[in-house]
């Protein structure tokens, strides 16, 4: 992994050629004084400009940058676990690659999850006033609601693309697609701490969504279910104690 940093900005985009140079510069320009702060960029496939329009407006502010480009789309869950694999830092943050999220909350989260001392957790966004249609906030409500009687994973709004957890705690998660739904219960199945931090949330303002009803309710009902039988079957040890047996010294070697 070479040397490591300590925060990666994980961010997936499908053609959003249109956003991702005003988020990279928001983000560069919130975290240019936090030490090793790098963004992972992982091209979902696009076939617009994405991928070269944030790579020249990286290099116009002395950002570091790590690319990776799908071949073909393959979602937001895939690409999520490309970024955060090839990423160096032991923090990682995710936010939506839509300019929805606001890049100004991060340092909120970081100071957030100094206060934590599990080290698995999962600073989870809150997106309080959301900037989307009646009917998309209707759904989200309906959603988080049967999710968290369910699930019981205490967070109100676990499809807020900004999130915040260790490296190390996102490796021992099964993984699947639409898995970034369920970050927090999964974290919390392993023994995990959950914090809620309120963030601002913005209209999109080019492009379009890649999510609709048809494919956020099918896909929500199937992995409710695994995610209920994961959990289910999820066992964490209480370890009571742990040490090591050294090997007992020869005749010769206490003569």
């Amino acid at each position: 992994m070479g040397q490591e940093r300590t925060l990666s900005l994980v961010i997936p985009a499908k053609d959003e050629e249109a956003n991702i140079a005003t988020l990279l510069t928001e983000a560069y320009g919130v975290m240019r004084d936090y030490h090793g702060f790098e963004v992972v960029l992982v091209d979902d496939g696009s076939t617009d400009s994405t991928l070269d329009t944030a790579v020249r407006t990286a290099r116009a502010l002395g950002g570091r940058l790590l690319t990776i480009r799908h071949e073909r789309s393959i979602g937001q869950s895939g690409a999520l676990a490309s970024g955060i694999r090839q990423a160096r830092s032991r923090l990682i943050v995710t936010m939506d690659g839509d300019g929805q999220n606001d890049p100004a909350d991060i340092p909120a989260m970081l100071q957030k999850a100094n206060t934590l001392r599990n080290p698995d957790f999962c600073i989870a966004g809150y997106r309080k006033n959301r900037k989307d249609t009646a009917w998309k906030r209707f759904q989200s409500r309906l959603a988080n609601r049967v999710r968290d009687a369910l699930l019981h994973d205490g967070v109100p709004d676990t499809g807020c693309g900004l999130k915040l957890f260790p490296r190390e705690t996102f490796l021992k998660l099964p993984w699947f697609d639409h898995g970034h739904r369920f970050i927090p219960a999964l974290v919390r199945g392993i023994g995990g701490d959950i914090a809620i931090v309120e963030v601002n949330h913005r209209p999109r303002t080019a492009g379009i969504s890649k999510y609709n009803a048809w494919n956020r309710t099918w896909a929500g009902i199937l992995d409710l279910l695994g995610v209920l039988w994961l959990l289910h079957r999820t066992r964490v040890p209480v370890i009571s104690s742990a040490g090591q047996a050294e090997p007992q010294a020869s005749v010769a070697e206490r003569a």
